[in-house]
């Protein structure tokens, strides 16, 4: 097989910018996926043989979907197959379910599961052909059990996580896996927010809000991007053709459920 090629959302920043670097590290070709030209230009700068080795930016939003199916079918058209796909989109608004409105709802349920399902469509065939794929969804532990405050982001996790299994089911007999990864506290811009968020509404210090978090935490600790992004790698490049449809907590130990 050719070069493996990945397309890997939300790359910008945080888990996605880690899981190109690492995935470009190993020899795989990186589309970067984001909305901010800027960062995604400096990434490729720095990804190993920069734009010389076939590593792009792809500028899009991944609210308009027309826009979206479009950017890739014009990149595919160009590139060929993809055989990896890394689904990854920051999280719908924190706060409680009631408190939310309908719009949450459906921007949450497109960026996530309506994305995921256009990008499938669009890379499965040529997967397909190959009898090769990896399709992995950065979602979150609350697929296991919900987090507090997080209601929109419970109920759209949880929908990544059964559209995943089904899919898992529908593609094996191609070559095809699908798994999630599951992220726990992990120090990128989503956590900044939510510790801010969470020492607003209880009316403590932040510093208080990442004690509390981390004693929840087995190893006492958040994680890295680079943890995250190696599971990840695990999962796209490495010895894992017969894993698929699981649910792969990277959390310290967090969540407390098998």
């Amino acid at each position: 097989m050719e070069k493996l090629k990945a397309l890997v959302c939300g790359a910008s920043q945080g888990i996605g910018e880690a899981t190109a670097k690492h995935l470009a590290a190993a020899g795989v070709q990186v589309f970067a996926l984001a909305r901010s030209q800027e960062k995604l230009e400096r990434l490729v700068r720095e990804l190993p043989g920069g734009s010389q080795a076939g590593h792009r930016a792809v500028v899009q939003d991944l609210g308009d979907l027309v826009g979206l199916k479009n950017q890739i079918t014009k990149l595919m058209a160009e590139v060929g197959p993809i055989q990896i796909l890394v689904n990854n989109s920051g999280g719908p608004k924190a706060g409680p379910l009631l408190e939310a409105d309908d719009g949450e709802f459906l921007k949450g349920f497109t960026e996530h599961v309506l994305v995921s399902q256009n990008l499938a469509k669009l890379l499965v065939p040529g997967m397909k052909a190959q009898n090769h794929g990896r399709i992995i969804n950065v979602i979150s532990t609350s697929v296991k059990v919900p987090i507090p405050n997080l209601g929109v982001s419970n109920t759209i996790r949880a929908a990544m996580g059964s559209w995943a299994k089904t899919l898992s089911q529908e593609l094996g007999a191609y070559g095809i896996t699908v798994n999630n990864i599951l992220p726990g506290y992990t120090m990128t811009p989503r956590l900044d927010s939510l510790r801010k968020a969470t020492a607003e509404k209880l009316k403590i210090s932040e510093a208080d809000v990442e004690k509390n978090w981390k004693s929840q935490t087995p190893t006492g600790k958040f994680c890295t991007p680079e943890e995250v992004a190696a599971a990840i790698g695990f999962l796209a490049i490495g010895a894992s053709s017969a894993i698929t449809g699981i649910n792969l907590p990277v959390d310290g130990g967090r969540t407390p459920v098998l």
